[in-house]
């Protein structure tokens, strides 16, 4: 009476093969997912967040007070200037200083900071700018924004 020997398992060849497919469909998937798109996306979400935080918190102190703050006021027509960090008490004067919009934290708690920051900005400065128009129209944007994105708000 003989025998077949019956092996069970899986040969070499085979193993090779399913890894190659499992990287293929990772590759695949890390492709269709782009994590640094998705980061960037991420990016500019906040920095449009920050923007809108910017220009209302700007809103409610002329509302409360009457008037822009005074270093909007003085600012040039149409000159995009960069906020300052309201840790930093001394800005440059090529800063804008808002630190009335976070004194007591009642408009703001701190000036928000672009995400790629010190990177991307003045080292005193928040990487976003504000502009004031001819007819004190307010423009808060973030020129860091990625993707070809722009990101501006105006009142």
């Amino acid at each position: 009476m003989t025998h077949s020997a019956r092996r069970f398992g899986f040969t070499l060849l085979e193993i090779l093969l399913v890894i190659a497919l499992i990287g293929i469909l990772f590759a695949i998937v890390i492709t269709a997912i782009n994590p640094p798109r998705q980061l960037a996306q991420a990016r500019n979400a906040q920095r449009e967040a920050e923007v809108l935080d910017i220009l209302n918190g700007i809103y409610q102190y002329t509302i409360d007070t009457g008037e822009l703050p005074q270093t909007i006021r003085n600012l040039g027509v149409n000159t995009p200037t960069e906020i300052c960090k309201t840790i930093v008490i001394n800005c440059t004067s090529s800063l804008l200083n808002l630190t009335v919009l976070t004194t007591s934290e009642r408009y703001l708690t701190a000036a928000p900071i672009d995400p790629q920051c010190p990177s991307a900005c003045d080292n005193d400065g928040t990487g976003y700018r504000v502009t004031r128009t001819g007819n004190n129209r307010i423009i808060v944007s973030a020129p860091n924004a990625e993707l070809g994105e722009t990101i501006q708000v105006t009142r």
